[in-house]
């Protein structure tokens, strides 16, 4: 029997004023359980009861802060042989991705941002002479810089990640003395209304974490719009990302966007057979990394003439190999996609390409798998830079290969998207990828590497998003610097 869930709101469970939805397992079809369909007041609900929490918690010792993330830490943990499979059957993603990546990322980063509220927040400032002015005496100033809780935080997250996702905007503004009010993806909610009672139990006041779903957009916009709102963290698509962010606007309320990418990988003319095989292996992650359904993913790989069709028969080899099928299934690599809607969208990408004359070099066509959302390891050959596979995101398991003949060619590539979150470079001569890397409009870059480091500022470049969060950066997004000035 599937469960009906009602939003999460000052502590406790509200019915939802327009009624629920289904939430539809991607390799199943089934239904997996039913989502609360906020109306006006559930939000204006959500913001008030994180409004009402705040001064109490903000002003919450650190070591109090610390000792209930912590605590939540612990908690997911005890709970994660019921939240594995409850995130399975949402996402779609594969038992390995979701039993290595799903769960345990959001544990780690409620532990790291218990860490976080310990961290200090005054930045000292050297004393200076000042002489008199107008204004007032001369004298030995001192000064500090403080970070300082914004307020009310609306987390609204994305699809893919949902749980890890989440934990990663409402650790750290927890650890800040903020409170939150959480508005998850339509697709897969559920996991993410099971935060809140485990919050509760580790000792989080009442109205410091709310959750609100709805499978429209009218939700997730009366929340941005609130006036009892002082941030919006939104990780997403870039046409998303901007209505939000002109919404939020309005009424300056902060904002920190982690919005779409297209990354690129440059593989130089110099790459010996480990360099290759390591570009490949990224590359590679774009089909059998959660079906390609990563912002971060290396969906176009730019490489040298000399070593073009080396590395598509080496991509094509690596494709073919792939199991597709149920996610449950461990020994699958490639699961679903999200919905029947982002199946379809990729595969009219893919016949857009083969429209405009790019060769399918392997995929291509819908497998013969039902029931499921499935699309088949895709790689798109000899496409010009300037074709739609080339320049949007697709979100699905597709990567455009493209040559180049030196390095200006290659960054005028890389850069001619609007994208710019995470480009790589693969070269034997590590130096050289390092002065590549100061060229490219990227807010990351990976050099022979497809591996992240978890304190490194993560953000993009252009129209990829505003903002950084990640390690003590992810501190500094939750935070406005007050100055404080006095005679020394």
């Amino acid at each position: 029997m599937t469960k009906t869930y009602a939003h999460w709101i000052g502590g406790s469970w509200r019915a939802p004023g327009n009624g629920h939805y289904p939430v539809i397992n991607p390799a199943t079809e089934e239904t997996v359980g039913h989502a609360p369909e906020a109306d006006p007041a559930d939000v204006d609900a959500a913001v008030r009861a994180a409004r009402g929490a705040y001064d109490g918690w903000s002003r919450t010792a650190p070591k109090e802060r610390a000792a209930v993330l912590d605590r939540a830490a612990d908690l997911l943990a005890e709970h994660a042989p019921d939240l594995v499979p409850l995130v399975q059957a949402e996402t779609g993603a594969t038992l390995r991705v979701t039993s290595s990546l799903q769960v345990p990322p959001a544990i780690d980063r409620f532990r790291r941002y218990a860490r976080g509220a310990l961290e200090p927040d005054t930045v000292p400032l050297a004393p200076l002479p000042v002489a008199a002015t107008p204004l007032a005496p001369g004298g030995l100033i001192g000064a500090a810089a403080v970070r300082r809780p914004l307020g009310v935080v609306c987390c609204i997250t994305s699809y893919n990640f949902p749980l890890t996702n989440l934990a990663g905007k409402v650790a750290p503004a927890l650890a800040m003395g903020n409170t939150v009010v959480a508005k998850p993806a339509p697709q897969d909610p559920l996991c993410c209304l099971e935060l809140g009672p485990l919050l509760k139990e580790a000792g989080l006041p009442d109205g410091a974490f709310n959750v609100v779903t709805g499978s429209r957009a009218a939700a997730g916009e009366a929340l941005v719009a609130h006036p009892g709102v002082d941030m919006v963290s939104f990780t997403g698509s870039t046409a998303v990302g901007k209505k939000i962010a002109e919404s939020a606007g309005r009424s300056m309320k902060r904002t920190l966007m982690e919005l779409g990418g297209k990354g690129a990988a440059i593989v130089l003319g110099d790459a010996d057979e480990r360099v290759i095989a390591s570009a490949v292996g990224a590359v590679g992650s774009t089909f059998s990394f959660h079906s390609g359904q990563i912002c971060t993913a290396p969906t176009r790989v730019l490489v040298h003439r000399s070593l073009y069709e080396k590395v598509i028969a080496a991509l094509t080899h690596y494709a073919e190999s792939l199991k597709i099928g149920d996610p449950v299934d461990n020994s699958t690599v490639v699961g679903p996609l999200i919905s029947a809607a982002q199946r379809d969208r990729v595969e009219a990408y893919v016949s857009g390409a083969r429209e405009q004359g790019a060769r399918i070099v392997v995929g291509g066509e819908r497998p013969a798998l039902k029931p499921g959302f499935y699309v088949a390891p895709t790689l798109i050959a000899d496409a010009d830079p300037a074709m739609t596979v080339a320049r949007e995101e697709l979100f699905g398991p597709v990567v455009v290969a493209l040559p180049f003949d030196d390095e200006e060619e290659a960054v005028r590539i890389a850069d001619a998207t609007p994208y710019g979150l995470y480009d790589y470079v693969f070269s034997a001569d590590a130096g050289r990828a390092w002065a590549l890397a100061a060229r490219l409009r990227s807010g990351n870059v990976g050099i022979n590497t497809a591996q992240r480091h978890p304190e490194t500022p993560f953000g993009g470049f252009k129209e990829s998003g505003v903002g950084r969060d990640g390690g003590s950066f992810g501190l500094h997004a939750y935070s406005e610097l007050q100055s404080l000035v006095w005679v020394a």
